[in-house]
């Protein structure tokens, strides 16, 4: 029996980037899927989320976020150009957003090909490790593919000819979502149960191996 895992997740979050190793281990290591489900980020489906926060909220997102990833033992540096546009001035999103949309709907794609976690990897990595600046520049988003088994030329053809379809699919993931039980992400959802986090994924895997989840 395969177990399968609904994942919720953004490629502007540090938590998603940090938790998506592990998630490649559980299928390798175990009889498990992970179902990728690209969503929007908060800042993009909820403009005034970050405008109305205490500002604690985010200079401790900022300190966690790297000893985080320290702590997994992956490089962070939040990324240049941030994947979303933001008005500091103003702590507001500008509706036009010129990364977010087509990262999105690439993380989409590809889960509808079979690689979308692997994509997530490779991308996430090359935005949120800080070995690169301008990573939406020259050719360091079109390795990032490569590396994960698609051609960014096609698949950008492609997501611009398919954008209402894939913008549509993306909605349903973030409805799914919210109905997953949680708004935020990482969100893993298996058997019913959200598992809101990358620091919740031992307790994810706990369940699984209570449910049956067996090594390969």
């Amino acid at each position: 029996m395969t177990h399968t895992v609904d994942l919720f997740w953004s490629f502007r979050s540090p938590y998603s980037y940090i938790v998506t190793p592990k998630l490649l281990e559980l299928e390798r290591d175990w009889d498990a899927k992970v179902n990728v489900r690209p969503v929007l980020p908060i800042a993009v489906r909820q403009p005034e989320f970050f405008a109305h926060a205490d500002p604690l909220w985010t200079s401790y997102l900022m300190r966690d976020c790297v000893r985080s990833a320290e702590f997994a033992g992956l490089p962070l540096r939040w990324p240049r150009p941030d994947p979303v546009v933001m008005d500091f001035a103003t702590r507001t999103y500008p509706k036009e957003q010129p990364h977010i949309h087509r990262l999105t709907r690439l993380g989409q794609l590809a889960s509808e090909r079979g690689f979308g976690l692997t994509l997530l990897r490779e991308v996430s990595h090359t935005i949120w490790s800080g070995e690169v600046d301008g990573w939406h520049e020259g050719d360091h988003l079109a390795q990032a593919v490569a590396r994960a088994g698609g051609d960014l030329s096609e698949m950008d053809t492609a997501i611009t000819a398919e954008a209402d379809r894939l913008d549509a699919a993306i909605q349903a993931n973030e409805a799914d979502q919210r109905a997953g039980g949680h708004y935020g992400v990482p969100l893993m959802v298996y058997g019913g149960e959200p598992f809101f986090g990358q620091d919740r994924y031992d307790q994810m895997v706990w369940r699984m191996e209570q449910q049956g989840m067996q090594r390969r």
